[in-house]
Parts: structure tokens; sequence; C-alpha cells
């Protein structure tokens, strides 16, 4: 039960949190204290009482708790690790929760940005990446009702600039297919021609492949290597949707040249190292880097820029958005939109185009018809 007591030092509300703890606070008026008391009872009732004291847990300590407790792949939960530990909780990590304000959200921010105490500024990229779990972290610390609101509203973040995506050519491509290691030729083709991403290239295995039907299934992608022995992780659709891609002859073809030469991996993988293991990106880079710096393909372009490519055929042939997403294992249309948009034929031309095929001769006879 609540009640009011009065103290030397004025009236003293004291009350039960919902799980049973004692709390208490005092007011100098008695009436201060007792709206008080009807405000903890109301929340009580309506289920939204946030208890003081768990707010006073430092921020490292509740976005520890919170990391641990992600569904996360390996790739993307040590990122978040080691970005929290370098750039956040050094200036929030000991911070109680609820006494952290929106000013010191966008000062971390800023701070990201421009860099300084021995950091080197962050692409605004990157800023936007780590302050979404940031922000993630604070908005579950209000559903667990640890603080009442977050500090994570109205915070401007510095503009991401739009890069358009410019394929690569069919020249520069065939240059990589004939001048790569032979053993990571068949990786190539199947780049260009189902826009598989490197990860989902390495965790391909045999059995993964319709060779009749000439399709390729991606529900998979290699996450790392245990004692020699792929470790699969789901793909990375958000939702973890498989997709089976229409392959063209000349990848079947190919990889089936592949198999033959080179054999099987564990477990069936199509692309192994000169060991026979699993294939890891450095080792492919090894192989990719000098090839595609003798074709003028700009460092830090990689194995992606062949899915890329492969979508710039399926625009160019005037596939729909759906089907490219589909194709592509996009979470959404936006997604392929906001990354291949500037592909698509521009609609002035397309209205113009579509407006005179089905105008044109009725513009014709029209004329004919006013003369006579």
């Amino acid at each position: 039960m609540s009640s009011v007591d009065k103290t030397t030092a004025g009236y003293r509300a004291r009350w039960r949190t919902p799980d049973g703890n004692s709390r208490s606070r005092t007011f100098k008026k008695k009436i201060e204290a007792e709206r008080h008391l009807a405000h903890i009872d109301h929340d009580k009732l309506m289920g939204a009482y946030v208890d003081p004291a768990a707010g006073r847990v430092c921020f490292r300590d509740y976005a520890e708790r919170w990391r641990n407790a992600q569904v996360h792949r390996t790739k993307t939960a040590a990122q978040l690790e080691t970005n929290l530990r370098r750039h956040v909780y050094p200036r929030l990590g000991e911070r109680p929760l609820a006494a952290i304000r929106q000013s010191e959200v966008q000062a971390l921010v800023k701070a990201m940005h421009v860099g300084g105490k021995g950091q080197q500024p962050l692409a605004p990229g990157t800023v936007k990446l780590i302050y979404g779990w940031v922000a993630t972290v604070f908005r579950d610390a209000v559903i667990d009702r640890v603080i009442v609101s977050s500090p994570c509203r109205q915070i401007r973040l510095p503009e991401v600039a739009t890069v358009k995506i410019e394929p690569l050519s069919i020249e520069v491509v065939e240059g990589l297919i004939d001048n790569i290691d032979r053993r990571y030729r068949a990786m190539i083709v199947l780049g260009a021609g189902t826009g598989v991403r490197i990860s989902e290239a390495f965790g391909l295995s045999v059995d993964r492949v319709d060779w009749l039907r000439r399709t390729v299934t991606v529900d998979r992608q290699l996450a790392g290597v245990s004692g020699g022995a792929p470790d699969f992780g789901p793909v990375k659709d958000r939702r973890n949707r498989s997709r089976t891609i229409p392959a063209p002859e000349v990848v079947i073809e190919e990889l089936s040249r592949h198999v033959g030469e080179f054999g099987q991996g564990p477990e069936g993988l199509l692309f192994t190292n000169r060991r026979g293991l699993p294939l890891s990106r450095s080792t492919f880079s090894e192989a990719w880097k000098p090839v595609a710096a003798s074709l003028g393909i700009a460092k830090g372009d990689g194995y992606h820029q062949l899915r890329h490519f492969y979508a710039s055929l399926l625009i160019g042939d005037a596939l729909s958005v759906k089907v490219v997403q589909e194709r592509l294992g996009h979470a959404s249309a936006m997604e392929t939109l906001d990354t291949y948009g500037h592909l698509w034929p521009a609609d002035e031309d397309r209205t113009r185009s579509a407006v005179q095929a089905a105008l044109g001769r009725i513009a014709g006879g029209s004329s004919t018809a006013a003369g006579g």
C-alpha cells in the first residue's frame, strides 16, 4: 500500500513496485506527495509503471545484456561488439540510462562524424549504423520499462552521399573470366550469371544446382569455417527466404566443367581453396585483385560488382522491379529501387514511347481524315 508520512525533511511518499520492492520519495508539500502517489497508482493500474531505480543501471551494462540476447550472424555480432566498445562506451558507457540526455546522444553522433580524442572520423554510413544500434538499445530499454522515454529523438545525422552504381561492361567481365585463376573462373561466371553474393557463392554446394532444370537454389551462405568444415548461416534477406534462380546454359556448363576439373569440397561445396577447404574472402581476394587492377576496376570493388552487372542485365532486358528483387534476394522492392533505380529507363522516355506506340497510327489516320 502507498502512504504519505510527515518527516523533518518534508512529506515522504512511500509505495511498492509491481514486483514488491519498496520505494520512497520526499516532497516539500503534502499535496505534491499525494499527487505523486496518484500517478504511481495510475501507472501500475495501466501497466505503465517504470521503477526509478531501474534507470540507474549504466548504459554499458544494459547494452551488453541487450547485445548478448540478440540473434545476429557471426559477422554482424562481431561488428556490433567492436563498434559499441570503440565508439559508444567511451562516451556513454558509465552513464546511468535514465540520466542520458538527447544532447549527449547528439554529441556522440558529432564526435563519431568529426573524430577526436585519438579517433579518426567515421564515414556517414557507419555513423548512421552505430546510431541505429544505440537507438535500438534505448528503445528496448523503454519496452523493458527500465526508462520512461528514449533520448534518441530529433537526432541529426550526417548526410550519406548517394552513390550511383556504374555496372561493369561486358568486356571487363569477359576479361575477369579469361584472366582469373582457372580455379575461380566458374565463380566469376556464376556471379555474373546469377547475381549471388560472395558468401552465397562460397556456400553453394552441388546439391543446390539442378543441372537438368538449370536452376541454382540459394538458401544459405558460408558463415565461417570450423576445423576445416563449413559453418552455414541464413541468407542475408531479413526474412531468411531462399530463392531459386534460373541459370543460363553458360553458367550450368561452367559449373559442370569446374566440378569435373576440381571435384567437390566438404559437404559438396563447389568452390574451395588449393587444399580443398572452404574458401575465405582473403584467399579469393588474392586472385581477384591483380586481375581487377589490370582491367581498370577500382580498388575496393570486389565480387559484388558482378551482382551489379547481373542486375543491369535484367533491367536492360525490361524485367520488372519485382522480378529483379526476387532474383537478387532483396528484402523489399524499395531496396532494389534505392540501389538500381537510376538504371531503369527514364520515365520521360518511356512515356513518349508508350504514347507514341498507342497513338502514332491514330494521329496519321486523323490527319488524312481531316484533309478529306
